[in-house]
């Protein structure tokens, strides 16, 4: 199997390209144009808009003010979006994590009683673990330590579990005591608008029509609004309101928790350090992986600019009063739609930055339109499949496990860990392994002790 290297994939050379964006971002060298990476932007954006909504409703369950968190979360997905697209020269968005912030308010603040001040604290201690990660070489390690059929699968199970949340959003799956998934009613309007938007998108992806997407999720939610599917509650909102968490973190809270929370603090910490990071890193394999990034040998370019604006992300986030900032995996829908320059991660941070005077605007967008998206996406995403050799049990069966649980816990983090975790004891058991696979070792080690203690934290 090819392995992974530490050393970065070296960039083409850039060509004579007129423009400043053009030779900024290199886009004659990646074989794109300005209104490409742009509307690759703006698909991104829309895919990733609900979090605008959903964030606020999960983190002031904790007691955050909601408008405050608003302003936040818009804030943050600008920073990291912006951040990533000039330094890292990345098609990937970034925003408040799903998952990461229902651990912060259900089970950080309110089962375990953690004031939302001292969370936050905890957020900001994880980003600068991760600087400090990332500065000692060993979240490169981790990505290297990765075989090159596991990245395939991570890519194909990360198109699963996009597609999933597709037909979730969609409700054209439904949850079921009986059989935890059944399909749902497709007369209901939602998921008769999100198939409506479904058929629109694939018949324009099969014309090749530029901005298919784009296209497909404005054309379904003006039909929405017509159809009168968009209810729009507008909450008392302003910039100002982010004051209501800027700053408001406890880091002396965080060590002086005490008492029951002793071992409290370690969990946290290690929970939203373990899911970010896997997170992450699976999220920038498929991504880069999509848009042609990633050379054969598994290298991906400017690697270290990436983890090092992902982990400032997470700080300055938690600084402006949101829970862990992560890469999205709708960032996949842009890369479809042609993006494949940090411009397309910057167009989208924009978009965020000017969310931020309408937050409650957010509301336009139904899931439902930007739902077939994820659907189609998520289908193309399986092509890299094809690179894992099926026959040969040493790499199924990890790779199986990779691509069934990462949508099936809806976790990136967890598929990743059970690929890594098979691959090592199939190593071991088959005594193939070399002195080189100590630290794939040692992952998989820590994996075994994490569900131990934590099981499916």
């Amino acid at each position: 199997m090819t392995q992974t290297t530490l050393v970065e994939a070296q960039e083409p050379p850039p060509a004579a390209e007129t423009g400043a964006l053009a030779r900024y971002f290199q886009l004659g060298a990646r074989g794109t144009d300005v209104r490409t990476e742009v509307l690759a932007g703006v698909t991104t954006f829309l895919t990733m808009a609900y979090i605008v909504l959903v964030n606020p409703a999960i983190l002031g369950s904790a007691g955050m003010p909601v408008a405050a968190v608003a302003a936040a979360t818009c804030f943050a997905a600008a920073f990291a979006s912006i951040l990533m697209g000039l330094v890292a020269n990345t098609p990937l968005a970034l925003a408040p994590g799903m998952g990461l912030n229902a651990y912060f308010s259900y089970t950080v603040v309110q089962q375990m009683g953690v004031p939302w001040q001292v969370a936050l604290g905890c957020v900001f201690i994880s980003g600068v673990a991760f600087l400090v990660l990332t500065a000692t070489g060993v979240r490169q390690l981790i990505v290297a330590s990765i075989p090159q059929y596991l990245f395939a699968a991570v890519a194909g199970g990360i198109g699963l579990f996009i597609g999933f949340i597709g037909l979730k959003d969609a409700e054209i799956v439904v949850a079921n005591p009986a059989t935890f998934v059944a399909l749902g009613d497709l007369k209901a309007p939602g998921a008769a608008l999100a198939l409506f938007g479904l058929v629109v998108i694939g018949a324009l992806s099969v014309w090749k029509v530029r901005g298919a997407m784009l296209i497909g999720i404005v054309a379904t939610a003006i039909v929405g609004w017509l159809a009168g599917q968009v209810k729009i509650d507008p909450q008392p909102y302003s910039l100002s309101a982010l004051t209501g968490t800027a700053l408001q973190l406890d880091l002396k809270g965080v060590f002086g928790l005490g008492g029951s929370h002793g071992l409290g603090l370690l969990e946290i910490l290690f929970v939203f350090l373990f899911v970010d990071l896997f997170d992450n890193i699976g999220t920038l394999v498929a991504v880069t992986k999509r848009a042609g990034l990633m050379d054969s040998a598994g290298r991906i370019p400017r690697l270290n600019r990436i983890l090092f604006t992902d982990a400032t992300a997470t700080i300055v986030g938690s600084m402006a009063g949101t829970s862990t900032v992560t890469s999205y995996v709708e960032s996949a829908a842009g890369v479809q739609a042609g993006g494949r320059t940090g411009l397309t991660a910057v167009v989208t941070g924009v978009l965020f930055l000017l969310t931020m005077f309408v937050a409650p605007c957010a509301q336009l967008i139904p899931l439902a339109a930007t739902a077939p998206a994820l659907i189609i996406v998520g289908g193309l995403m399986l092509l890299p499949l094809t690179e894992v050799e099926w026959e040969d049990p040493l790499s199924a069966i990890p790779a199986f496990l990779t691509v069934a649980m990462i949508p099936l816990t809806f976790s990136i983090a967890n598929g990743l860990a059970f690929g890594i975790t098979a691959h090592a004891a199939l190593k071991l058991v088959r005594g193939t392994v070399v002195k080189g696979d100590w630290f794939l070792l040692l992952l998989a080690a820590l994996f075994v002790v994490r569900f131990a203690w934590m099981g499916g934290a």
